[in-house]
């Protein structure tokens, strides 16, 4: 069979459509893998076609694809499919293929599945996880993630919530006799972080997303749990982490009680600390919310004042006050 895979989004390989490769691949079907939606000059005729999508923006090139491709198999998080690739070639095929991904030589997986925080309605209302995973589930051993050699140990885990795997430190002690560099791309849970865990995680290699640094990635998204997440990153400070190697992902335009005020409480105290604040647009239909995204995404709040930034692209002239409540 000929068989096409469509990456509609996301900067790295994309798990499912690798695993799909493999399987197919292995039956001795010709796969070909791309981020075109539109077919190319002299592509094939194809038997099976499948696509998959991790972020809702990516709807206007789901629509485009259904359209192109009727008969497509569509899954991801960024759909509203319930089609899973285990529905699709079975739960027990753990196999991937990088070879369509020849640039990337870190190896990604699953250690767990799920979330402690499965049964909380907040988190119901904002992630797909507690309702596509359910509670918390071991997968995947270090050594069957990664690659082997010749590749580097460098690991790309895509845990939603590492701690909450009940093996979570027999996959630490795989990490340290391994000599492995870990990238926790998803974050780490810091409400819910103890002092072993803390303690445990310095004593492992973690990494930035492009392991050229000591970070580690996690998240603050209401004004509520300020006491309880500062409590975490306070037991990291202990244990040997410092707030200066922690990216919190900050979720702004999801709370109906959120106000720019409290927005810029959030960004201020992070800054003040010296953690790096990454705000998280709930929904992409706010141009103030992008203006805030992008000015401190890339860092422009280190060295641009907001009205500066505000008046250089043209923002709207009422958020000029939201800087006076952050600067006050």
């Amino acid at each position: 069979m000929n068989v096409r895979l469509v990456q509609l989004d996301g900067k790295y390989p994309n798990l499912a459509l690798m695993k799909l490769a493999h399987y197919h691949r292995a039956n001795g079907d010709q796969v070909y893998l791309t981020r075109r939606i539109y077919p190319e000059l002299f592509e094939p005729r194809y038997d099976l076609v499948y696509a998959s999508a991790i972020f809702a923006f990516s709807t206007p090139a789901l629509s485009a694809c259904r359209k192109e491709w009727p008969q497509a198999i569509i899954g991801g998080t960024g759909t509203d499919s319930t089609v899973t690739v285990e529905q699709v070639i079975g739960r027990d095929h753990e196999y991937y293929d990088y070879s369509d991904y020849g640039k990337f030589r870190a190896s990604m997986g699953f250690t767990q599945r799920g979330c402690r925080m499965a049964k909380s309605v907040i988190c119901q209302r904002f992630c797909v996880v507690p309702k596509k995973e359910g509670h918390p589930r071991p997968l995947n051993t270090i050594e069957q993630i990664w690659r082997g050699e010749p590749w580097p140990k460098k690991l790309l885990l895509l845990d939603n919530d590492f701690f909450g795997n009940p093996p979570w430190r027999q996959r630490l002690q795989e990490i340290r006799d391994g000599k492995f560099r870990v990238c926790f791309s998803q974050g780490i849970n810091t409400r819910l972080i103890n002092q072993e865990s803390a303690e445990a995680l310095a004593t492992i290699q973690y990494r930035n997303s492009g392991f050229s640094e000591r970070k580690l990635y996690t998240a603050w998204d209401n004004i509520g749990d300020e006491r309880i997440f500062f409590n975490g990153v306070e037991r990291l400070d202990r244990a040997g982490i410092p707030p200066s190697q922690l990216m919190a992902y900050m979720l702004i335009g999801c709370d109906p009680e959120e106000t720019w005020p409290r927005i810029w409480y959030r960004f201020r105290k992070m800054v003040e600390c010296g953690i790096e604040p990454y705000p998280m647009v709930f929904k992409r239909n706010r141009a103030d919310l992008l203006c805030f995204q992008r000015w401190a995404v890339r860092g422009l709040y280190r060295k641009v004042p907001w009205p500066e930034y505000k008046r250089a692209t043209k923002t709207v002239e009422s958020v000029n006050g939201w800087y006076a409540a952050y600067r006050s």
